[in-house]
């Protein structure tokens, strides 16, 4: 399918670093190709240049002055993970997004070029859908979305028995569900929750800045105990007619209140109020907790498709909790102080895109 605007296949194809003078194509190529995500966005090549420090390199495709093809690119240079070009770092959607097949194998090959002259130990592809079949592949992510009803009783008939029974005990726990303007009770409850699980957490900067760029698209929102205290919150993207909960964090109580049950439900809700019709629960890795939760609530995984181009090693980098070197980390970060963590964990966060 081609976007509106977009010239046919037939005119000469054009590659190019996208430039702010790009800004305003770019972003009427994401609000119109079917292939675009969130992490497509323009602004996120500020956030990732800003907040963290990574050069970026975007790329755009054109049929003479139509967009074809536009693909979001950052070098991540570190010396624990080393040296890779990915699209996109912290995102779990990435690749080209274009409107035929040529534009997109035109944007990877240029890609894989720019890598090699870059130097990086490898280019990755965070794809939706198979998109180079001779590359190698990782098929460790699968992905969880499902259609949201227009009447909010349906969703809540549409959740298997026993996760609606667990549904029904929150809404009765009198939680309430709050619209934050700020990320101050947001990044307590997501700091304390990355200590507990072993993982650096990004500094408070970083969701500021989401609040700041994406305005209405990025939204905080935090369950409250009867007692007024917040027990879990959610930061979730909206993009076109989807909603993606994205960061999350709670305490250690949450799980007695049934909070994190009542979150999900809630922003579901409020999101069948405000007509969205998708939510993407996100990225999970198979054989986890948050796989089964997903799970739970009846929806089917969907495959995700990360595929490399490997330059100066051999075999695709497992940068995941699930890689065994990794776990006497984890247990060692769990360990030190929240002073602490917060306070040279955004230093490792930045390199774990």
């Amino acid at each position: 399918m081609i976007p509106s605007g977009t010239a046919a296949p037939t005119s000469p194809l054009h590659i190019a670093s996208a430039q702010d003078s790009d800004r305003a194509a770019w972003q009427a190529f994401v609000d119109a190709c079917p292939e675009s995500t969130f992490f497509h966005r323009f602004e996120w090549r500020q956030i990732l240049e800003d907040v963290f420090g990574h050069k970026t390199h975007y790329l755009i495709a054109r049929r003479g002055d139509a967009v074809a093809g536009i693909l979001p690119l950052a070098q991540v240079r570190s010396r624990l993970f080393g040296n890779s070009l990915v699209s996109l770092p912290f995102a779990v959607y990435g690749g080209a997004a274009a409107s035929d097949d040529e534009a997109r194998h035109a944007l990877h090959s240029h890609a894989a070029a720019l890598a090699r002259d870059l130097g990086v130990s490898h280019l990755e592809l965070r794809n939706r859908a198979a998109a180079e079949p001779d590359w190698p592949r990782q098929d460790l992510y699968v992905t969880f979305r499902r259609e949201i009803q227009p009447d909010v009783e349906a969703n809540l008939l549409a959740i298997p028995r026993k996760q609606r029974a667990m549904v029904r005990k929150s809404i009765q726990r009198s939680l309430v569900s709050e619209i934050d303007p700020t990320a101050d009770r947001f990044f307590e409850l997501y700091a304390d929750n990355m200590h507990r699980h072993g993982t650096p957490p990004f500094p408070k900067r970083y969701f500021e800045t989401l609040l700041r760029v994406f305005g209405d698209a990025a939204e905080v929102m935090t369950v409250v105990s009867p007692q007024g205290k917040p027990v879990s919150t959610v930061l979730s993207f909206y993009f076109r007619d989807e909603v993606l909960p994205y960061y999350a964090g709670d305490r250690t109580d949450a799980r007695e209140l049934a909070a994190n049950d009542f979150k999900y439900w809630e922003l579901m809700r409020r999101a069948c109020e405000r007509g969205i019709k998708i939510f993407d629960y996100g990225r999970s890795k198979r054989g986890t907790g948050s796989f089964d939760f997903k799970k739970n609530w009846g929806f089917e995984p969907a495959q995700l498709h990360y595929e490399y181009r490997l330059f100066d090693r051999d075999t695709i980098p497992q940068n995941n909790p699930s890689n065994p070197r990794y776990q006497a980390a984890i247990a060692v970060w769990r360990k030190l102080p929240r002073p602490v963590v917060n306070a040279i964990g955004p230093h490792i966060a930045r390199h774990l895109g």
